[in-house]
């Protein structure tokens, strides 16, 4: 049985990511409320929930989340940017997630200071 569970968790959670894909092709902005939407946190918690029945768990997870979403809008600023100015996308991917990458170790740089464990 947990085989067959595992296989459905990942075929929904792909699933999701595919429908973001293939809405995207069609309307930019739909598929953008669509990826907005914290739609993997949102299967991560329900996953874990359905798992280990642990609130506390789930509780920390969503706080883990809430920090490190902050890092991760780096790559939003940088990516659309460097498109803008014709950088070539592959290059544009790579260095919006080099610096999401530095931004994330800033941010637990950050929180270690402030006292905040995740």
């Amino acid at each position: 049985m947990n085989v067959i569970y595992t296989i459905v968790k990942v075929l929904l959670s792909s699933v999701v990511l595919v429908a973001v894909s293939e809405i995207s092709k069609r309307s930019t902005f739909v598929g953008s409320l669509l990826a907005s939407i914290p739609l993997v946190s949102l299967l991560a918690i329900v996953w874990l929930y359905i798992d280990t029945k642990d609130t506390a768990q789930i509780a920390s997870l969503s706080t883990g989340i809430f920090w490190l979403v902050i890092p991760s809008l780096v790559f939003f600023i940088v990516l659309p940017i460097l498109l803008k100015r014709s950088f070539n996308f592959w290059l544009s991917l790579a260095i919006s997630s080099a610096l999401t990458i530095i931004a994330y170790f800033i941010m637990l740089y950050i929180l270690k200071k402030s006292g905040i464990q995740l």
